[in-house]
């Protein structure tokens, strides 16, 4: 049996010396190396902007989507779509455990176990032989397929107290409730766009939970299904409904609405721009849209050396650091690491300590 690169470059066909998320193509055959886990994939859960860009491209058909998919990973070994760049996660069983692989990250780990990679799809050989059920709603596939991964990989045993396609919906954005928790603090004003999405919704419950009684939490969602779900969620001070797309309408909105709640007077207007104090703009905008072109209602809504978290996947860096710049915006952006430390443990916790959201998950993906 061959020995393999911690980091999956004995993977990489080409460009040669690239990292396998950079990779345009990597080996997807299925015999390991000694460093490698075999997994029987039952589901993709393919990244939201990747899944919207591939459902407005097939126009929701669902044959279409199933080609679009298998042509993705049969020209390039894995599941990258070559629009956003981003891929998803998988859940599976272990089939096989390379000899190797004997570290305290894959102490106790069998053949069977039943997990889900927290590693992106993006960089995943991946083989499927074929695609059943398409869930539209949530972004889940289920498929006949097998994937490796890598001995850096790493990943989540799927937990007994949840079904595994909630298990995977959440694992999913697990990185976002766990920079949430990280950043906000007693007190803070916090914006969440995309409040009422998967992530949009973990989110909320750990802004509501660090920000405290004293902080305000602020939720914007595009869709009534989403504004539905924040208010039956009952974490938001105030809630929003809009399109992030349109930033100046966003920010003359938010600034209006949390004067109004703070019972002070509104923005004023500034050399023909409309302009607010600090104090009435966001200690910490968390932006979990899947759609481009949401930076600047980010940035604009954000105070002087406030923070942003660009969880979404469609977040474009050269928009957001100019943009910041063009308006005179002194302020820390962060870029979605979708890995935290104990991200994962985080993400479950939160549907464990809150039964709205379980509840509401629970119908949304199983």
């Amino acid at each position: 049996m061959k020995h393999g690169n911690p980091f999956g470059l004995h993977r990489v066909i080409e460009p040669v010396g690239s990292l396998p998320q950079q990779a345009d193509r990597i080996d997807n055959s299925m015999e390991i190396y000694d460093n490698e886990i075999l997994i029987d994939v039952a589901t993709l859960n393919i990244d939201s902007a990747s899944f919207t860009q591939i459902k407005e491209a097939c126009a929701g058909d669902e044959q279409k989507i199933r080609a679009m998919i298998l042509d993705i990973v049969n020209r390039r070994g894995k599941m990258q779509n070559p629009v956003t760049g981003s891929g998803g996660m998988l859940m599976g069983r272990i089939a096989q455990i390379g000899p190797t692989l004997t570290g305290a990250t894959h102490a106790g780990l069998r053949v069977g176990d039943r997990i889900a990679t927290l590693v992106s799809l993006s960089l995943t050989p991946l083989s499927i032989a074929s695609i059943g059920a398409i869930r539209i709603d949530t972004d889940q596939v289920d498929v006949d397929a097998q994937a490796i991964l890598f001995e850096s990989g790493i990943f989540a045993v799927l937990p007994d107290d949840m079904a595994d396609t909630l298990s995977l919906a959440v694992l999913d954005v697990a990185g976002a409730p766990a920079q949430t928790a990280r950043l906000v603090r007693p007190g803070d004003t916090v914006l969440i766009i995309g409040a009422g999405g998967k992530s949009g919704l973990l989110c909320l419950h750990e802004a509501r939970k660090r920000a405290g009684v004293t902080g305000t939490v602020v939720a914007f969602s595009h869709s009534d299904g989403g504004i539905a779900r924040v208010k039956e969620s009952g974490l938001a001070d105030i809630i929003l409904q809009g399109d992030a797309t349109k930033p100046v309408e966003l920010y003359e909105r938010f600034t209006d609405a949390l004067a109004e709640y703070r019972g002070v007077a509104a923005r004023g207007v500034v050399a023909g721009a409309v302009a607010a104090r600090d104090d009435q703009l966001a200690d910490i905008v968390i932006n979990n849209v899947n759609i481009p072109n949401t930076e600047m209602a980010s940035i604009l809504c954000t105070r002087d050396h406030g923070t942003i978290y660009f969880f979404s996947m469609a977040t474009s860096f050269t928009k957001a650091a100019l943009g910041a710049e063009g308006v005179g915006k002194d302020i820390q952006m962060i870029i979605g690491n979708g890995y935290a430390k104990d991200h994962a443990a985080i993400a479950l916790q939160v549907l464990r300590e809150n039964d709205i959201l379980k509840s509401m998950f629970t119908r949304l993906y199983t």
